[in-house]
């Protein structure tokens, strides 16, 4: 059974699933559709350039901000105290919404010393109420092992690559250990299907649902993106069936840590 909710260790609950709108700058209308479909959760960035473009989607698609899990990221250039609380006040005014219910460091890039101001700026933001839950993105157990070291509270999620060929084993083995919830990245492998393993387990389902129930399976909270109305809906169709355990050790299998990735993968960084 895969739940729809998660609660993370700062108490509030998030979505299973969400839409993911990278590389997507007018993607009012892709959120538009994923909320009028069952999504209540929308992925967004600083390095988007599309936060307005959220703001707007959610406005035109009906749904209460109250019901409805965004998310944005501040990217490492900004990675000073100063620069992440200004940063913040920016994303919460192109939203058009007084709170973001999600705000990571969007990666490890830019040193130690950096990313901690960074990440202590977004706690003060969620102390005075402009964020509800502060996380990481692209973060290995090193990168966090600084924050628990430093006594800050700890992220409530480390969003990375994750799919099948790129399981991060060691990153999601800490984030279990430490409650950290693992958000799946990239999951549809930028649409790299070909794999025979992958196109032999029909069950009436088309690729992308496979990858995206494989994840929610493994325990993962997947953030599929997709500009077209279609397949925006047909990937968010992933909770009322199951892949069998024979079939999710086929996938299991196609692990080959690093040198599976099809994104810049950052985890390693000093």
């Amino acid at each position: 059974m895969v739940e729809t909710d998660v609660t993370l260790s700062s108490g509030h609950t998030m979505p299973t699933l969400g839409l993911g709108v990278y590389m997507n700058e007018e993607c009012a209308e892709a959120c538009k559709v994923a909320l009028q479909n069952g999504y209540r959760m929308i992925d967004g960035a600083r390095y988007y350039e599309n936060e307005a473009q959220v703001g707007v989607g959610v406005g035109k698609s009906g749904a209460k901000r109250e019901d409805i899990f965004i998310t944005s990221k501040v990217f490492h250039t900004d990675f000073t105290y100063d620069g992440t609380m200004t940063a913040v006040k920016d994303s919460i005014a192109n939203l058009g919404s007084s709170y973001y219910d999600l705000y990571l460091t969007h990666s490890a890039i830019g040193g130690k010393e950096a990313r901690l101001a960074a990440y202590r700026a977004l706690l003060d933001a969620k102390a005075s109420g402009m964020i509800k839950s502060v996380g990481v993105s692209n973060y290995s157990a090193k990168h966090i092992e600084e924050i628990r070291k430093a006594g800050l509270e700890m992220p409530v999620v480390n969003q990375v690559e994750l799919h099948p060929f790129c399981q991060q084993k060691p990153i999601v083995e800490y984030c279990s250990k430490h409650n950290i919830i693992v958000q799946a990245y990239s999951p549809l492998l930028r649409g790299a299907f070909d794999n025979p393993v992958i196109q032999k387990l029909s069950y009436s389902k088309d690729p992308a649902q496979i990858l995206v129930r494989w994840s929610l399976q493994r325990g993962f909270v997947p953030l599929p993106k997709s500009s077209q109305p279609e397949r925006i809906i047909s990937n968010g169709q992933v909770f009322s069936w199951n892949i069998e355990p024979m079939d999710m050790e086929k996938l299991d299998a196609l692990d080959r840590g690093k040198e599976g990735a099809v994104t810049w993968n950052p985890v390693d960084v000093d």
